[in-house]
């Protein structure tokens, strides 16, 4: 393992300089009949997607090393980044095993040795022998109960905090999903580089591969997040899984080693026993396994990389569910049966109504009137409302167009804001204070003829707030339900008072 990592480290040095001259270009594009897949099995994947699962954001089908089929539901589009979640975990194991042939460290390192001044005094048996290996396979010892609400946000040393935690079990023997045992990870690869998770991939993973402005979120002591906090574009993950696809070789370069990928997708831990579980098929190194024998990085609510070498295929999906099985059992009930080992005879009408519907993808808008008669009573009034969670302040609407969209005037976090809601579309803006504060796209419509329904899409994020405002007299009553989080996703109800 030594020579292969000494002659690895030896292919990368003119692999950087390369990579740094001359960035991949987009991945090809070729036909779904082509690539031995029928448009008309596609359509209906993305129709019954659109009919059960609140809801995709992006869908990208790689066969063969092509591109058959892609699509993004506005106001989402591929050139705009989404938040990976978990998925992220992927990504930080991979620098682990970049890290390993570089010769910085081995999975059979204790975790202690990375870290003896912010160790314990007195440190117990299970957390002194907690491998590097036990983190990248979830089984560190420690209870669900003591890493529950571990403390990301916070100032603390998150290191030490981790240490600190009670390792109830010998590591290695109980399969518990744990997000902090993946920040070590990111801390471990920074300790033994002197580079975050993110500046150490960008030579050696994100540039090579062509993937522009990635941003990995951090803690207060400046680490990457490691488990989570990554935004990248759909094609990004599409390359991602052909990298893996293709044992980590891209345009003639070994970017990550083949018997790195062999390991950390394969079943390294159990942690279930049901046979069509999409997640009791075993975990490897913060990677999941599936039914079919396939692999997969995920993250909450419908982020994937699903990479199927017995197909020769890869699947990238962003999306904002709370049902994430159901997407994968889509694909297992759709796509998998669709792919055939030769090439179709070419469909044109069925490739063109394929097109036409990728083309023409968008995330629904609130049905309802462009105008009703208490919007000519309230145009122009603005309402004023006490401290609250929102952080908002005042808010006032009128009509913008004839088109029937409005024009928002808000207050939030001390900060004056504009933005127009499209009806029956999505008009893009931003909000530059209070929590959904980033780029956002807004639509909207008069639902009852007191009440306008505003949907808020943070089209980086898998989130889309709802807000339905009813004006009753002097009064403005608010209330907004966000489409998934972790929590409740109904906010407190805020009532406004015209000035």
């Amino acid at each position: 393992m030594k020579i292969f990592s000494v002659l690895f480290s030896l292919v990368c040095v003119g692999a950087l300089v390369r990579a740094a001259e001359t960035p991949s270009p987009k991945l090809p594009r070729g036909t779904p009949e082509a690539q031995g897949i029928s448009s008309a099995a596609i359509l209906d994947f993305i129709n019954a997607a659109e009919g059960k699962i609140d809801a995709l954001h992006s869908f990208m089908l790689v066969r063969h090393g092509r591109v058959v089929a892609e699509g993004w539901w506005a106001p989402y589009a591929a050139d705009e980044p989404h938040m990976m979640f978990s998925l992220s975990k992927s990504f930080t194991s991979t620098a682990v095993g970049l890290a390993i042939a570089d010769g910085k460290l081995s999975v059979d390192d204790p975790v202690l040795k990375f870290f003896p001044e912010d160790a314990p005094a007195e440190p117990g048996k299970n957390l002194q022998a907690m491998r590097v290996r036990d983190l990248l396979t979830m089984s560190t010892g420690h209870h669900e109960e003591d890493i529950k609400g571990f403390p990301f946000s916070s100032q603390e040393n998150l290191v030490k905090k981790f240490l600190a935690l009670p390792v109830a079990h010998k590591p290695g023997t109980l399969f518990v999903y744990n997000t902090p045992a993946s920040y070590m990870l990111s801390a471990i690869v920074q300790k033994v580089t002197g580079q975050t998770v993110l500046d150490y991939l960008r030579p050696r993973l994100f540039a090579p591969l062509g993937i522009a402005d990635p941003t990995w979120e951090t803690s207060a002591q400046g680490i990457s997040l490691g488990g989570f906090g990554l935004s990248i574009r759909t094609e990004a993950i599409a390359k991602f899984g052909q990298l893996y696809l293709q044992k980590g070789e891209w345009h003639g370069q070994q970017l990550v080693p083949a018997e790195w990928i062999a390991e950390a997708t394969a079943r390294q831990m159990s942690n279930g026993s049901d046979p069509a579980g999409n997640w009791d098929q075993g975990y490897g190194y913060q990677f999941w396994r599936c039914p079919q024998g396939f692999y997969r990085g995920d993250g909450a609510f419908g982020q994937f990389c699903i990479v199927m070498p017995q197909y020769d295929a890869v699947i990238a999906i962003t999306s904002g569910t709370k049902d994430m099985a159901s997407v994968m059992n889509l694909i297992w009930e759709r796509i998998v049966p669709a792919l055939q080992d030769a090439a179709l005879p070419e469909d044109a009408v069925a490739h063109e109504k394929l097109a036409a519907k990728l083309a023409s993808l968008v995330l629904p808008t609130p049905s309802g009137a462009a105008d009703s008669a208490v919007a000519k009573t309230v145009a122009g009034r603005r309402y004023v409302f006490p401290g609250n969670p929102q952080a908002i302040e005042s808010i006032s609407l009128d009509v913008a167009n004839a088109g029937g969209d409005v024009s928002f005037t808000a207050k939030i976090a001390g900060v004056e804001q504009h933005i127009i809601a499209g009806r029956g579309a999505w008009r893009k803006g931003a909000l530059a204070a209070g929590p959904d504060a980033g780029p956002i796209a807004a639509s909207g419509a008069w639902t009852a003829d007191d009440t306008y329904t505003l949907r808020l899409c943070r089209y980086r994020t898998p989130f889309v707030i709802t807000y339905q405002l009813r004006f009753a007299g002097e009064q403005l009553f608010v209330d907004s339900e966000q489409n998934v989080g972790n929590g409740d996703l109904k906010r407190a109800q805020i009532i406004g008072k015209s000035e």
